[in-house]
């Protein structure tokens, strides 16, 4: 009779080649969010370090109507609006409007035209009269050399009168935070006519009072004219006065400032309003 008991079962025997692991445990990659940190230069956001010239966000807008500073990034495109009245010592007043395009190309170089619109009094003829192209290149990018040195050139072409050849050497810094600054050396000369010459400084300085949105600050000109009838006499020219820029938006600002004349050969004032806009 069989017996009803049964031999134990010999251990299966597995081909480790053959083994089965199991799966690696899978993490949810759905959800992950990498956030990047503000790395602050000062306090103010204004100042944080922009662009492959690794410049202050605020030299990307027009601080100061009398003085330029550094360059455009590469790739920006702005316009501007400028409205220059000039109040001189005699006679009626001289009203400027300016219409500028201007563009940051590669290799710290800038590009900008202008187009003039010239009026004398409020009744007088205006016409669209002067136009100007103005190239401006930077020595080296921010703060690898003092004072940021870059160099300006422009030429304008007048309707009715001599067209003028213009060279700048362009400064500009801060002082400490909220604290900015620019100057002008600049030649201007006249290549036809009086064959003008015009030796000319300018100075900005401004204070920040609310993060890229207001600045509070004064300008200077000085210029020393003479033509070539009498090289040995200048007419010399002086005008200071407050400064203010209001940026309403991230890609708009307001320039404005008021010059008054100082000595017989200043006109009585000069004033400016510059409206830009940044793409």
């Amino acid at each position: 009779m069989p017996s009803s008991s049964r031999a134990p079962r010999a251990p299966q025997i597995v081909n480790p080649a053959e083994k089965q692991h199991a799966p690696a445990p899978t993490q949810d990659l759905s959800s992950t969010v990498v956030t990047g940190e503000r790395i602050p230069v000062s306090e103010y956001r204004e100042e944080d370090l922009v662009g492959p010239y690794r410049q202050p966000e605020w030299t990307k807008f027009r601080r100061f109507p009398t003085t330029r500073v550094y360059v455009q990034p590469p790739g920006h495109v702005g316009v501007e609006w400028w409205l220059r009245p000039t109040l001189p010592r005699h006679g009626p007043a001289q009203i400027q409007n300016q219409y500028e395009i201007e563009f940051g190309l590669p290799g710290r170089f800038q590009l900008d035209l202008y187009l003039v619109r010239n009026q004398e009094g409020n009744d007088g003829p205006a016409a669209v009269d002067e136009q100007k192209i103005e190239v401006r290149w930077a020595l080296a990018d921010w703060d690898e050399i003092p004072w940021n040195p870059t160099l300006y050139l422009e030429l304008t072409n007048k309707d009715s009168e001599a067209d003028a050849i213009e060279a700048k050497l362009l400064l500009g810094d801060e002082l400490s935070p909220g604290w900015h600054w620019g100057a002008n050396l600049v030649f201007e000369h006249e290549m036809g006519g009086a064959l003008e010459n015009a030796h000319e400084l300018t100075l900005g300085l401004s204070h920040t009072l609310e993060d890229q949105n207001l600045s509070l600050g004064g300008e200077l000109k000085a210029a020393l004219i003479n033509t070539h009838a009498d090289r040995n006499e200048f007419e010399e020219e002086l005008l200071l006065g407050p400064s203010l820029q209001y940026r309403p938006s991230a890609r708009m600002h307001i320039d404005v400032a008021t010059l008054v004349g100082i000595g017989a050969d200043s006109p009585d004032a000069q004033g400016f309003v510059v409206v830009g806009y940044e793409f």
